[in-house]
């Protein structure tokens, strides 16, 4: 079993309407949008290419066959809702998400429940990115996707260098 999520790592703005798709409504700022894989245990496994920073979780995981290759893989992942409509297996689904109430739909205590569940099992992939973003380097980061993805992915080895001390 892994965990899936996505992140917005905030970048400095650039001048000109090129950077217009790196700003993120959700997070009112300019930024550059990551995939991770981390084990249950919260150590990142893998890290997507940068994506602009509007870019939603689901996007971003159809455009790196993420249920392909965890399928090929055999390996099941459990994520937020930002992935929900990703996987419509209902009977042997390989990303798991948890349940969204809405105005006329309302959650029920087992739902409720079941997402508490949930949100306990993947609080390890919010610590992996807590320990990749305390890097300080990242403040600096302009918004140019193929160095940044470099470098994120460095990142990635020495996090794991780190964490494993």
């Amino acid at each position: 079993m892994v965990l899936i999520d996505g992140t917005l790592i905030r970048t400095q703005r650039r001048t000109g309407s090129a950077d217009r798709r790196n700003y993120s409504g959700k997070h009112r700022s300019h930024g550059l949008h990551f995939l991770a894989l981390t084990n249950e245990r919260g150590r990142l496994i893998w890290i997507s290419a940068a994506r602009p920073g509007r870019t939603h979780d689901n996007t971003a995981a159809r455009h790196d066959y993420i249920l392909t290759h965890l399928g090929a893989a055999s390996l099941g992942a459990l994520a937020d809702l930002g992935f929900r409509g990703l996987d419509n297996d209902i009977l042997d689904p390989v990303i798991v998400t948890g349940y969204a109430a809405s105005r006329t739909h309302k959650l029920t205590p087992g739902q409720k429940e079941a997402n508490r569940v949930l949100a306990v099992a993947r609080a390890p992939v919010e610590h992996g990115f807590a320990h990749l973003k305390n890097w300080r380097i990242l403040t600096k980061l302009r918004t140019d996707p193929t160095r940044a993805t470099r470098l994120l992915r460095a990142l990635l080895v020495l996090t794991n260098l780190e964490v494993n001390r």
